[in-house]
């Protein structure tokens, strides 16, 4: 009966690291739109080598630290010590069902990461994934196992790790990016002549390649995390001051691949889909999300690194007063106050029905659930396929050629067809040919 039990266990445990490394992975391609949209946007960078650039500095990021990364889940539920161990109270039946929350609260990251890109929604993977486990854990322990608020020394819980930051970092870093931009076209109008677009290109790949530093470090702890906490509560690590070096390395690489995979969807909506980016002005966006993510985390104060990026590409479009497809903005606000919620609630579903099922076959059936939907909304995606030769594509043709430069419209109109005229003689004598 122990074989079995161990074994049991062992099995559960295979589908947690599993599923975190997919959720990682998830992580990696829907966010590559915050560091890169904007520089692919403008042709500061070509889409592979930009999503390739991304892709080495999320892997990079990842090994600069692990601060936070064995207490990752104290922000939102009270499953963990201070120390990163689970909290007695959770560990009944071997651990089994601390197993199952961890599990079913990666599924809700999982599937509203993928339902949102399949949409082109830009979204906050962290909230997805911290919103699961809050579903999961209150469905496994019950409310009291919210961290609903902090302690009063910082802000904590709930409220102030996921809903303050969702209302606050869009409207900070729209503020920065609005300021920056105006600044800098005000600067630059005078000098235009001796400079050119590299100029301003340059200025992005090195704002765009902060945020991609950023990212890899931030992220890829949360994966690290939740897979020593998995590995705690099953008794295969035991030490609360270390991540295993294979944790590191395979969740380094994990957001790393998805990383370069590239959410075409995404970098496609931001990049195109909610201004149209110039040079000058994805400089400051670029710039404004770096500046804002670096001073916040020394600050110690968690933004969504999703929430800026867009907040700095929506600050910098009204900045330079260009046209703002405010539908595509209200479709991404839809998405960000649905995150959370929604993602809990996948958590929780899933919890009921592995736990009704038993660990063991609970576990595998949801996993089977999550499997088939993602592959139900890869499927989706083929039908609108986006990748790297179409991202740069006209997002509104209409609407952009009403915001083009008049030079532009001018030598369109010049260059347009024009039916040939016929001489007089060709005529009949009723003006007919």
């Amino acid at each position: 009966m122990h074989t079995r039990e161990v074994t049991d266990g062992s099995l559960i445990l295979g589908l947690v690291i599993v599923t975190a490394l997919a959720f990682d992975f998830t992580n990696g391609f829907h966010d590559t739109a915050n560091a890169m949209a904007a520089s692919i946007s403008t042709g500061a960078l070509k889409p592979k080598a930009a999503v390739a650039l991304a892709a080495v500095l999320n892997l990079v990021g990842a090994f600069l630290s692990v601060e936070v990364a064995l207490t990752v889940t104290n922000a939102v539920v009270k499953i963990q010590s201070n120390n990163g161990a689970p909290v007695t109270e959770v560990l009944v039946d071997d651990g089994n069902k601390l197993l199952l929350v961890v599990l079913c609260g990666l599924v809700g990251g999982i599937l509203w990461n993928l339902f949102t890109w399949l949409l082109g929604l830009p979204s906050s993977s962290s909230h997805a994934l911290l919103g699961g486990l809050t579903g999961s854990a209150a469905a496994a322990f019950g409310l009291a196992g919210v961290r609903w608020t902090g302690d009063g020394t910082k802000l904590d819980g709930v409220v102030g790790k996921v809903l303050l930051p969702s209302f606050i970092s869009p409207v900070i870093a729209m503020i920065v990016a609005f300021v920056g931009c105006w600044v800098v076209h005000k600067i630059t109008n005078s000098v235009m002549d001796r400079l050119n677009e590299r100029t301003f290109r340059w200025g992005q790949i090195g704002g765009a390649s902060l945020v991609s530093l950023a990212h890899g470090t931030n992220d890829a702890q949360k994966t690290m995390g939740v897979m020593t906490l998995a590995l705690l509560a099953s008794g295969h690590w035991t030490s609360t001051e270390s991540v295993p070096v294979w944790v590191k390395v395979s969740a380094a690489l994990a957001i790393a691949l998805g990383t370069y995979l590239g959410g075409w969807r995404i970098i496609r909506t931001l990049g195109k889909g909610l201004v149209d980016i110039t040079p000058r002005q994805g400089m400051a966006s670029d710039g404004s999300t770096a500046a804002v993510i670096l001073a916040a985390s020394h600050l110690g104060f968690a933004l969504s690194t999703t929430h800026v990026a867009t907040g700095s590409v929506l600050g910098g479009g009204l900045g330079r007063g260009t046209n703002v497809r405010w539908h595509t903005a209200g479709r991404m606000v839809t998405a960000w106050a649905t995150t959370f919620p929604i993602a809990a609630l996948i958590g929780a579903l899933t919890f009921w029905l592995g736990h009704a099922l038993g660990y063991t076959a609970g576990a595998l059936v949801v996993f089977a659930i999550l499997t088939a939907a993602s592959l139900w909304m890869y499927v989706r995606s083929r039908q609108g396929h986006v990748g790297a030769h179409n991202v740069n594509a006209e997002w509104d043709e209409p609407t952009d050629l009403l915001d083009k430069d008049a030079a532009v419209l001018k030598q369109m109109i010049d260059n347009a067809p024009v039916e040939p005229h016929l001489p007089e003689e060709n005529l009949t004598p009723g003006g007919t040919r």
